[in-house]
This record gives C-alpha cells, sequence and structure tokens, in this order.
C-alpha cells in the first residue's frame, strides 16, 4: 500500500470545509483504490483540547503543535477569521517552519497563508487567497507576489488557494499528483466537481472596488462613466468634460482611483454584463451594444480574457432563478 501523510491544522476560529472538504476527498482515494492507496491524514490543534469551528462545531485534534509530531508529507493550514488572531503565534510558525524542512508540500486554503507568511514561506513565492484579503495580504507580507484572480498556485513546493471550496481543487491538483489523472477524475466523479474549475476568482468577486473619494473631481467622471456605459468615451473625450490635459486627468485618476480610467472603463462594462446575464434574458448582442463593447464578438473576447470564461457558459453557471428563460431560437443565437 502506497500511504501519504498529510497534517491538517486547526486553531480556534477554522472554516471547517477547509478541512471537510479535503478530507473527504483524500479519503475516498483508499475507497476507489480498493485499499491499495491512501492518506493517513491528523489534525493538529494549536491549542490543547477541543477546537471551535468559525461555524460553532468542534474538532477533537489527533495531536497539537506541542505534541511529538511525524514528520508530514504534506501541510494543510485552513482558513477561516480566526487566522488572524493565530497567524503570528510564534509556536505555530516555529511549527511550520521545522515540518517545512522535512515535508514535500506546505499548503494553505484561502487566507491560511497568512500563517504561513508569518513563518517566512511566502517570501518572493507566487501565491494567491480569498479576493477579500489580497489588500491585507500585500500590506503584511509585501515580499509575497499576488496573483487574486487564480484559484490556485503552485510555487515550489508551497500551494495557496482561493477561498473555502477552494480546497477541493486544492486537494484534486494533490491527487493527480501523487496518484495520476485518472484517480483524480475519479474522486472528482464522486464528489459531483470539476477536475479543473472554468474561470479564476474574478467571476465571483466585485471588479469595481477603486471608488474615488468623495469630493474628488474624479467621482463625477467616474459617474459619468457608469451612467453612460454605451458612449463612445475616449481619454480625450473624458478629460474634456473634467475640463483638464488628458495627461493630468489620467494622472489624477490613476492616483485616486488605483486604476486606469480605461481599466475602470472596462470594469464597469464587464460588471454590467455580469449583470445583464445573470439576471436578464437579453441576447449577447444587446448586451454588448448596451454596455458599449464593440459588437458580440469584441465583447466575448474582451468577457474571456477578462475572467477566464466565455459570457454564455458564465450564464449557464451564475443565472438568477427569477431570469426569465429566452425563446430557444434566442438562445441559439446568444451563443
Amino acid at each position: 500500500m502506497k500511504q501519504i501523510k498529510i497534517g491538517m491544522i486547526v486553531f480556534p476560529g477554522f472554516q471547517l470545509l477547509d478541512i471537510a472538504g479535503p478530507k473527504d476527498a483524500f479519503a475516498e482515494v483508499k475507497v476507489l483504490s480498493r485499499g491499495e492507496c491512501e492518506y493517513e491524514m491528523l489534525t493538529v490543534g494549536t491549542t490543547r483540547g477541543s477546537v471551535q469551528s468559525s461555524s460553532g462545531l468542534t474538532v477533537v485534534p489527533d495531536r497539537t503543535i506541542f505534541d511529538l509530531c511525524p514528520h508530514f508529507d504534506t501541510v494543510l493550514v485552513p482558513g477561516g477569521l480566526g487566522i488572524f488572531e493565530a497567524f503570528d503565534d510564534p509556536a505555530l510558525s516555529n511549527w511550520l517552519k521545522e515540518q517545512y524542512k522535512h515535508a514535500r508540500r506546505v499548503s494553505a486554503i484561502c487566507n491560511g497563508l497568512f500563517a504561513l507568511g508569518s513563518a517566512g514561506l511566502l517570501n518572493d513565492r507566487v501565491v494567491t487567497t480569498h479576493w477579500m484579503d489580497v489588500p491585507r495580504l500585500a500590506a503584511t507580507f509585501p515580499r509575497a507576489r499576488i496573483e487574486p484572480d487564480r484559484i490556485y498556485v503552485k510555487d515550489g513546493s508551497v500551494y495557496t488557494t482561493a477561498g473555502v471550496t477552494a480546497g477541493i481543487d486544492l486537494s484534486l491538483v494533490l491527487i493527480e499528483e501523487d496518484f495520476g489523472r485518472n484517480m483524480a477524475l475519479d474522486v472528482a466523479k464522486y464528489l459531483v466537481v470539476y477536475l479543473r474549475r472554468a474561470g479564476g476568482q474574478s467571476q465571483f468577486s466585485p471588479l469595481l472596488e477603486s471608488q474615488a473619494a468623495p469630493g474628488s473631481q474624479m467621482v463625477a467622471i467616474q459617474q459619468y462613466m457608469l451612467d453612460n456605459l454605451a458612449a463612445g468615451h475616449t481619454l480625450a473625450s473624458l478629460a474634456e468634460r473634467a475640463h483638464m490635459s488628458a495627461r493630468n486627468m489620467t494622472r489624477l485618476f490613476t492616483r485616486e482611483c488605483g486604476v486606469s480610467p480605461a481599466t475602470f472603463l472596462n470594469n464597469a462594462r464587464i460588471d454590467a454584463a455580469r449583470r445583464f446575464l445573470e439576471s436578464t434574458d437579453l441576447t449577447l448582442r444587446e448586451i454588448a451594444k448596451r454596455c458599449g463593447f464593440d459588437g458580440t464578438d469584441g465583447f466575448r473576447r474582451t468577457f474571456q480574457r477578462r475572467l477566464q470564461i466565455n459570457p454564455a457558459d458564465y450564464r449557464d453557471r451564475f443565472r438568477s432563478g427569477d431570469a426569465p428563460e429566452p425563446a430557444h431560437d434566442e438562445l441559439a443565437k446568444a451563443r
């Protein structure tokens, strides 16, 4: 039997699904291989006694970081609101540093990577985390190279993922590395999930997070673009409306909003298109027109490039149950 030891950290306020999802995925390997392969999974608490998750359910760890632990092949740190009290605990940091010396892989789900950062394991590495925690991560660990739209990232022996259910995505990646693609595919089928999810985090997160400060001249420019998405805006036309040079407006807009006027407008158009796809039966041609894209083909290309998923698939995945179903022939045209 091929056996791989996995250590899963648990701390007060951890996200239960971050360990339950991977544990179920890993457990299926033994069932599907008929006992020829398995993961031996141990939970390791940062405190003695039972550990309460953020949902209120408790776990009694198999070990604690103060006990003698085996050298794990793979270490997994879950996320959860409690990470912000636990991540800079010297005892946890020292435990992770020691495990890192011997482990083949160290991984974190969601904001669990803050613990890896405190142990010095994110320096100069490409990482990802839940899109809501990206600003805090960048401020806390400036040497980390963040890819905010990725579902998971592997950089050497360190693996990081986006939020919550991305732990299952990570588990399938590890299973494929350990036991092959067919095994990973069989586990994915059993769990009724995709072996590889299409698109990145931006299909779930808002794009318009860069708002100008109240009282700024740029507030009016932003609102004008939002109110007139279908208009043929140019840098020159926006600058004229702001009564300043194009160069000065670009500099001021970028300084106050964190993105260029063109990026803001493009994000606004994509967000508006997403709302139409989720809640209306408009064809792609009509959505493209209302949002200011250069035709249906241009809309498809821009949407795919930004969200790594095409508009039709996005509609299938996120369409509201309250939205009226388009007629069959209209749906065919939209695709």
